[in-house]
């Protein structure tokens, strides 16, 4: 390696981006750590029946759109307090098929709304935005097609905004189809680990943390507050959810209350949420982290978990870096367990990202049945590297955009 440049350019670069990783890799065992402690009493309060007003975004979801709307209709919840609206951006026969179940409980007594904007600007974002201008209730719970609110979820949810200053709650996703294939067990583990490491995590430890947009409720002065939805990033819930944080209001966690919901059964329908997860928080970063980074009175640990939640996946990039670097060192005869500390690095690698330190996560998650789920592990490494090109490709567009 001694005298050739290009060659020591390769190692200190294969060398650099292993040490992020690591980075990465131990602040999530961080999160874990933080997520095993006691976990804070959430404040639950009867505060009533508060008007709901619950917003259903769809698109060409013809095959779940019906059953979400029986779910919601079917809410232990006084139809007088709660208003639905099923936001439809879809230009198929979902339209004629949503609109003759609208009619129906409608002539039930429900509070229902079949709303078409004529239009798909802003997606998501753009339905949920045109939607507030609708919307005059003290509270928003949102829905995606896919998921299968239980009939008490209203009720029990809406008692953790005893105090005035939380501004939403996120619940946890539960996988109707887990068990359909390895692709579908490794989603499944993945968002386990995001919700029941790194959410509950931050939500006991008063950290920035994320509404997934979907299954959970918000305040609408929280929203009003913090500028409302965005359409500028493809993750606007992540988007909304930091600047109302950075308003000062409270967010909180809540694993007891699960929302069943099903997972991509298809690699490209999974690709294609990654895809849109890994480049919207990149935007967001590019968005928000400078304001995060000057508050004053966001402390410390807080700004440094934003930061990594906000650029983690730009590990991606820096695995395919490592993945085309090695066959040029091989190639050079680079002894990589001997040249200078590259053996620490790689006892580090190895420590942190070793199978057993993520069995033990894993123990501590699941308790009783961590065994079976312990068996899905290879399936999600073997998922993350499959992704490693498709959210490079997501992070890059990012940047360039």
């Amino acid at each position: 390696m001694e005298g050739n440049p290009f060659i020591s350019f390769v190692f200190s670069v294969f060398i650099l981006c292993a040490i992020i990783i690591i980075g990465y890799t131990c602040n999530f065992y961080y999160l874990a750590f933080l997520s095993s402690r006691r976990e804070e009493n959430h404040d639950v309060a009867e505060i009533g029946e508060p008007t709901i007003t619950i917003h259903l975004p769809i698109y060409n979801e013809k095959y779940v759109a019906n059953r979400l709307i029986d779910c919601v209709c079917e809410q232990d919840y006084p139809k007088e307090k709660m208003r639905i609206m099923v936001l439809d951006d879809s230009d198929d026969n979902t339209t004629e098929q949503v609109a003759a179940l609208v009619k129906n409980y409608k002539s039930k007594g429900f509070d229902i709304s079949h709303i078409r904007r004529g239009t798909r600007s802003g997606y998501k974002a753009g339905a949920l935005k045109y939607a507030m201008e609708l919307t005059k209730s003290e509270f928003v719970a949102i829905f995606d097609a896919d998921f299968i609110p239980p009939k008490w979820f209203l009720k029990r949810a809406i008692s953790y905004f005893a105090k005035p200053n939380i501004g939403f709650i996120q619940c946890k996703w539960g996988h109707v189809n887990e068990n359909y294939s390895a692709l579908t067990q490794a989603q499944a583990l993945s968002l386990d680990f995001h919700f029941l490491v790194e959410q509950r995590a931050k939500s006991n430890s008063r950290l920035f943390m994320n509404f997934n947009g979907t299954a959970g409720i918000w305040r609408k002065d929280c929203i009003d507050d913090a500028g409302g939805w965005h359409t500028a990033t493809l993750v606007e819930d992540l988007d909304l959810s930091y600047r109302a944080q950075m308003k000062g209001w409270k967010c909180l966690f809540i694993p007891d209350i699960v929302v069943d919901a099903e997972l991509p059964v298809q690699m490209n329908g999974a690709k294609r949420q990654q895809f849109r997860w890994a480049k919207g928080s990149i935007q967001c970063a590019i968005k928000l982290l400078g304001g995060i980074l000057i508050q004053r009175k966001i402390t410390l640990d807080a700004k440094l978990q934003a930061f990594v939640q906000l650029t983690r996946h730009i590990v991606f990039p820096l695995m395919l870096i490592q993945f085309l670097a090695l066959p040029v060192l091989l190639a050079a005869e680079v002894n990589l367990y001997v040249v200078s500390f590259l053996p620490v690095v790689t006892l580090a690698t190895y420590l942190a990202m070793g199978p057993g330190a993520y069995l033990y996560v894993i123990h501590n998650m699941y308790d009783k049945n961590w065994k079976e789920k312990a068996m899905a592990m290879p399936y999600l490494i073997i998922y993350s590297i499959g992704m490693s090109v498709n959210n490079t490709v997501a992070v890059f567009d990012a940047m360039v955009g």
